[in-house]
């Protein structure tokens, strides 16, 4: 299982990763607002990596991840349902769901 510094330096990555997704997603029109508000609660949920890392408190992180695993599940889904998605947006939902998997998978 990961450390502790090692999934903060992990989480990193992925906080940049989805704002890059939320930017992606309010700068492209025809983005659908399901999947603008869903990057957008995944953005706000990411915001609170400090508090919760920095807490120490392994199975509450795991947890967490796992939502947000989920949540990125959810991006991904809707990002295969729209049919006007920019290939910059679609790349950066798929970053996302990769990164956060990857995550999950190591904390098991």
């Amino acid at each position: 299982m990961l450390q502790m510094n090692e999934i903060a330096q992990r989480f990193s990555s992925i906080r940049r990763t989805i704002g890059d997704a939320e930017r992606a997603s309010e700068a492209a029109r025809d983005t659908s607002a399901a999947l603008r508000e869903q990057l957008h609660k995944l953005a706000d949920e990411a915001r609170a990596a400090d508090t919760i890392i920095g807490a120490g408190q392994q199975q509450r992180v795991v947890e967490w991840i796992d939502r947000l695993e989920d949540m990125g599940d959810e991006a991904r889904r809707l990002s295969r349902c729209d049919d006007h998605m920019s290939p910059q947006l679609e790349t950066a939902v798929s970053k996302v769901h990769a990164e956060l998997s990857s995550l999950k998978h190591q904390l098991h």
